[in-house]
């Protein structure tokens, strides 16, 4: 745990130095002048995103309800991966983030062993850089899961994974070849769930592989728009076997009195349903991160 807050630390010097003898002549949301910490407009709240739809999309929900509070907001969208933007969350150079609670623990501490959204939720809270916190974690996940087309889990009435202990045809998982050996793929359904199944390498296809009946289980995650224009159901994980990966917003402890009320009002409304129907609005009607986030605020009561 200590090695991966002083990782942090440095890294967040690293990124601060930088920045100080680059200038400005650069792409890099990180390198433009910042609003929110020293010299800047300490009124204004940074808010950050990854560089990929889904993530942007909840950053740019987070920002328009902050903005709907009175607040102001600079938002820095599409940093990268987490080497890029923690230092900079770390530094309050980023206030606000959204992120998933297992990804962001298992970053935080390799050997953390927690897989039940409330176990990961608990040890995310104690792996934290002391200048870190995060608020309320969503039911919205984005990570694996056992899925099933919606005429499967019909006829086997099947709403958790423990249900695939009552069906009577053989069980074919399929996933990227390296799930054989995950913790989560056959073994790991044998020795925590008792439930016998078999294993196809799909790779890029394992949805279409889905629909067609080719496997009869899919690994498929769990904010993919497909889940709701294939008619795909999520089966639950009692047991938790698959790491817990809920949609939370890491924020800046200097600001986290502020943003708290108006986000944790966010995350109550942002379910499993309502990530993939936004993802569905984005990839599938093609419709801007603004937009959608205006429309998901607006139906919610939230602005």
């Amino acid at each position: 745990m200590l090695s991966a807050r002083k990782t942090l630390a440095i890294a967040a010097a690293f990124v601060g130095a930088v920045v100080a003898l680059s200038g400005c002549a650069s792409n890099n949301p990180l390198d433009e002048p910042t609003k929110g910490t020293a010299g800047g407009d300490a009124a204004t709240i940074v808010v950050g995103s990854q560089s990929y739809p889904s993530n942007e999309t909840i950053a740019e929900i987070y920002a328009q309800a902050l903005e709907g509070a009175g607040m102001k907001v600079d938002r820095k969208f599409s940093i990268g991966q987490r080497d890029a933007y923690m230092p900079a969350l770390e530094s309050g150079e980023i206030q606000v983030f959204p992120e998933y609670t297992g990804n962001l623990l298992q970053f935080l501490d390799k050997d953390a062993t927690a897989t039940a959204p409330d176990d990961v939720y608990a040890a995310l809270k104690d792996a934290l850089p002391d200048s870190l916190a995060v608020l309320d974690m969503a039911t919205a996940t984005d990570q694996d899961s056992y899925t099933v087309t919606k005429a499967f889990a019909d006829k086997y009435q099947l709403t958790s994974i423990a249900d695939l202990a009552n069906v009577t045809e053989k069980l074919t998982l399929g996933g990227n070849p390296e799930l054989a050996d995950r913790p989560y793929g056959p073994k790991g359904l044998k020795s925590i769930y008792g439930i016998d199944i078999g294993f196809k390498g799909t790779g890029d296809t394992t949805v279409e592989d889905l629909v067609a009946g080719t496997v009869n289980v899919a690994d498929v995650y769990t904010s993919d728009p497909r889940i709701q224009t294939d008619d795909l159901v999520v089966l639950n994980d009692p047991k938790g076997m698959i790491l817990a990966s809920n949609v939370v917003p890491v924020v800046s402890t200097t600001v986290q009195d502020k943003v708290a009320d108006v986000l944790n009002a966010v995350q109550a409304k942002l379910t499993p349903e309502a990530l993939v129907d936004m993802n569905v609005q984005n990839t599938v009607d093609k419709k801007s991160s603004a937009d959608i986030a205006k429309a998901f605020l607006s139906d919610n009561g939230l602005n």
